[in-house]
């Protein structure tokens, strides 16, 4: 039995796909040919790299399997949210006199947590979701769906890569909180009041060694002994709450 496709309007050619990436259309994901080369996949990549669109070189079976169209070699799944640059994001908010309140999203690869977790994160008062372009998910009709619509509401960041989003959140004065398994600090000790960006890792590896090694702290959800395990949409649940808690219901 084939695997499932994303529910998401594709896009097939070089031209199409070229055209749609000049005129500003959202893009998901591009699939190209690995063989596939000339002058318009160059500026094919290009475009992908300045608009952060994740860009994956896949077998000729791959893209048969997508369409049964003519596809030169490329195809794209559009989108069906619309996505901002992380540092227009922070000035958004800023603007707007909110203190920042992110979650980075760092090799989340599970429509479902992810659609969970922006459901969590809308309700608890963060204002973006900040998704990698490699190691993540691909915002599908599923991912709405699980949100509730919550992907239509939240703001989405795109970025190149977690180290780029790692940066960037830096330089605009945002602490960054990794969760760990065994993070030095309880999740109700770290100050969630002042501009933070929440770092939520895969749950099989966890948060990369970049996160590891910048983090200004490394947070954790204490739990009872015997069981250490908790589906990462959950996690982020408890985290943001205790966000909410400390921002709006301890006032």
């Amino acid at each position: 039995m084939k695997p499932r496709q994303p529910s998401l309007p594709l896009l097939s050619g070089r031209k199409p796909v070229l055209e749609a990436l000049e005129q500003g259309v959202n893009i998901e994901k591009i699939f190209l040919l690995r063989t596939a080369s000339g002058p318009e996949i160059n500026a094919i990549k290009q475009k992908a790299r300045e608009f952060n669109v994740p860009v994956s070189q896949v077998p000729v079976e791959k893209l048969d399997n997508l369409t049964r169209v003519q596809h030169q070699g490329v195809v794209a799944w559009a989108s069906l949210l619309q996505y901002v640059e992380l540092q227009a994001g922070i000035s958004h908010v800023v603007e707007q006199g909110k203190t920042p309140l992110f979650l980075l999203l760092d090799g989340i690869t599970d429509v479902r947590n992810v659609g969970a977790i922006a459901r969590s994160a809308l309700c608890c008062g963060a204002q973006a979701l900040i998704l990698p372009t490699s190691h993540a998910a691909s915002l599908t009709d599923e991912a709405i769906k699980t949100s509730a619509g919550a992907l239509r509401k939240i703001m989405l960041c795109r970025v190149p890569s977690v180290p780029q989003a790692l940066d960037i959140l830096r330089l605009n004065g945002i602490q960054v909180l990794g969760t760990q398994m065994k993070g030095s600090i309880p999740v109700y000790e770290s100050d969630l009041t002042i501009p933070s960006a929440i770092v939520m890792g895969a749950e099989d590896t966890g948060i990369s060694k970049d996160v590891l090694k910048r983090a200004d702290q490394l947070i954790r959800i204490p739990m009872v002994s015997g069981f250490d395990s908790l589906n990462v949409s959950v996690a982020a649940g408890m985290v943001l709450y205790e966000a909410l808690r400390q921002r709006v219901l301890a006032v």
